[in-house]
């Protein structure tokens, strides 16, 4: 049987009707119809605009004020944010070969890093044996391992 455009309707409970405020006692909702007891937000029209603390001043106001632009900080000081590094421990780096080349590609292809951006080496971990490792930054345990077992750490840009 085609389905025609007249019988289409959505299923039971999705509509729901509007709450009519404001009409009797027995409705529930009459008398204040949910505004509460007079004041500013209890008459018609659109209230105290966003951010109105009712004279006092305002939060916008009280905080300091930033200029310029930060070089790196939180979004709110207009900042931009720090560069996010993938960051990889130098015990994963054991799976290369001996006096194998590390970069972010080879550690893609290896499956050690999966998000896009920077490559960090970070320290947890020692290695068994030499490996040129080229990323975009290392921290200072991560160097140190590498260099300890006669391999060398490469900072790309």
């Amino acid at each position: 049987m085609p389905l025609r455009i007249g019988e289409l309707a959505p299923p039971a409970g999705a509509r729901r009707r509007r709450r009519r405020v404001g009409r009797g006692l027995g409705s529930g909702r009459g008398t204040y119809s949910g505004r509460g007891v007079k004041g500013q937000k209890a008459r018609s029209g659109k209230g105290p605009r966003p951010g109105f603390e009712g004279g006092q001043t305002p939060l916008g106001k009280r905080l300091p004020f930033q200029r310029g632009v930060r070089a790196y900080g939180s979004s709110h000081t207009g900042g931009r944010p720090r560069p996010g590094y993938v960051e990889v421990n130098v015990s994963r780096l054991a799976r290369f070969g001996p006096g194998s080349e590390v970069t972010p590609e080879a550690l893609r292809q290896a499956g050690l890093v999966r998000r896009p951006g920077p490559v960090k080496v970070l320290g947890p971990g020692k290695l068994a044996h030499p490996l040129t490792v080229r990323a975009h930054a290392f921290s200072a345990s991560a160097r140190a391992a590498i260099e300890a077992a006669g391999g060398r750490a490469e900072v790309i840009r």
